[in-house]
């Protein structure tokens, strides 16, 4: 499995100028169309993709369906990527669907490997179709129009929010990105959406109503409101039309989360009227309340807080999340991302609420130097180092006891620190 996966960790998908999707359709063809052989809820979305799925997927499994989960990136595993039922796919499973593929391109392709994507992708379709799942929900990767994902005609799509991100692939206005992103809705599929900047859902709805498909807003077609944040667990009201779901648990922290269960709670709702679905209303609330996400506000011990908060929205998140969870306490943040961010943006809102930032680096081609992210910081008790390790055991050394450190940027650096934690007994 080591030698799989150092293999297509090399698989770039710069190194590949064929025409997008093309080897994708051709590729699941040799392999008999598995992707068909799925229902499917397809997710897009700048942050919250992630809570979003595992929202759905608790509230799925808790009403007694086989779900498939395909999400990214991994924080340990690239097995992690695709679930069922919260279970790994095993190592020997993604090797006997890796040797097949590997088959059709050596003797289809000359050897000319797909991206590290397609090929994760390709796997999951296989996978999830042979275990027979009930239904597959499907993250995109990157955007939605050209993402190796879009070969499905989903029974419902979700946009969650829209980010100035990637923007050397997506464009560099609100605009131009949720044009990529709305690319996953199909004709007459009905789609779920929580972007709140006013110039992408505009976008978002004319390529709705160009598709007929049924569209359907967070703060429009339907709302949260009555939030409370408590210790373990906050609540809400949800309503949508005639539905309304009074103090709703749930176990991930911070008002964003909120949102991307509002969204998971409307997609089961309109499967459920469609016919595709049959649950009880309590399911919703078994699910929420054991739904949670590494990396996502994850708290560890000595108050320390995991949170891949990796563009301005997401550090905006955290920041609320941080001052309703943690109000009385002081913040010190430690921050290492890629270079293909906006990171002045994110730098300047913890700048605002923090007594003390670090920056750092991670080991990857596309990491944003420490010292370049320094100098996009104004803060007064601000440090930097190449070496993450030093950077974050130097911080919990000098911090005082009741100090909330925030370890956030790239969920590749919250990986890494992670695994550390772990195997420090954290």
């Amino acid at each position: 499995m080591n030698e799989c996966t150092k293999f297509i960790f090399t698989l770039k998908a710069v190194d590949h100028k064929r025409a997008p999707l093309v080897l994708m359709r051709e590729v699941l063809a040799h392999l008999g169309h598995p992707h068909n052989q799925l229902r499917v809820i397809h997710v897009a979305g700048s942050n919250g993709k992630g809570s979003t799925v595992n929202a759905l997927r608790e509230m799925l499994q808790h009403a007694g369906y086989k779900v498939g989960a395909f999400t990214s990136p991994h924080l340990e595993r690239v097995n992690e990527r695709m679930t069922i039922n919260g279970k790994q796919i095993s190592d020997e499973q993604f090797l006997a669907y890796f040797n097949q593929l590997a088959k059709i391109i050596e003797e289809q392709y000359n050897g000319d490997f797909p991206s590290f994507f397609e090929v994760v992708t390709l796997i999951m379709f296989q996978y999830f179709a042979h275990q027979g799942v009930d239904i597959a929900i499907i993250e995109t990767g990157l955007g939605g129009r050209l993402d190796a994902t879009n070969v499905v005609t989903p029974l419902l799509a979700i946009i969650t929010t829209i980010s100035l991100e990637h923007t050397a692939f997506l464009g560099d206005t609100f605009a131009k990105v949720a044009s990529e992103k709305a690319g996953i809705i199909k004709r007459g599929v009905p789609v779920v959406v929580g972007v709140r900047n006013e110039e992408a859902l505009a976008v978002i709805k004319a390529t709705a109503e160009e598709r007929h498909a049924p569209c359907f807003v967070l703060g429009q077609d339907f709302t949260v409101t009555n939030s409370e944040q408590g210790t373990d667990y906050q609540q809400f009201t949800y309503k949508k039309e005639q539905v309304v779901m009074m103090d709703v648990p749930l176990k991930m922290a911070g008002p964003h989360q909120i949102n991307n269960a509002s969204l998971a709670i409307t997609a089961l709702l309109l499967l459920r009227e469609d016919g595709y679905l049959s649950f009880a209303d309590d399911t919703i609330r078994q699910g929420l309340q054991r739904a949670q996400w590494a990396g996502r506000f994850e708290q560890w011990p000595n108050h320390i807080v995991l949170d891949g908060a990796h563009n301005s929205e997401g550090t905006a998140a955290l920041i609320q999340t941080l001052k309703d969870v943690y109000p009385n306490n002081q913040y010190r943040f430690i921050y290492a991302a890629l270079a293909d961010k906006d990171h002045a943006n994110s730098i300047e809102l913890m700048d605002a609420v923090a007594i003390s930032i670090a920056f750092t680096q991670i080991n990857l081609p596309n990491a944003m130097p420490a010292e370049s992210l320094a100098m996009l910081s104004t803060h007064a008790h601000k440090t930097h180092h190449e070496e993450w390790l030093e950077i974050v055991q130097t911080v919990l050394h000098e911090r005082h006891e009741e100090d909330i450190v925030v370890i956030t940027g790239s969920l590749y650096f919250i990986a890494e620190v992670r695994q550390w934690l772990q195997e420090e007994g954290q």
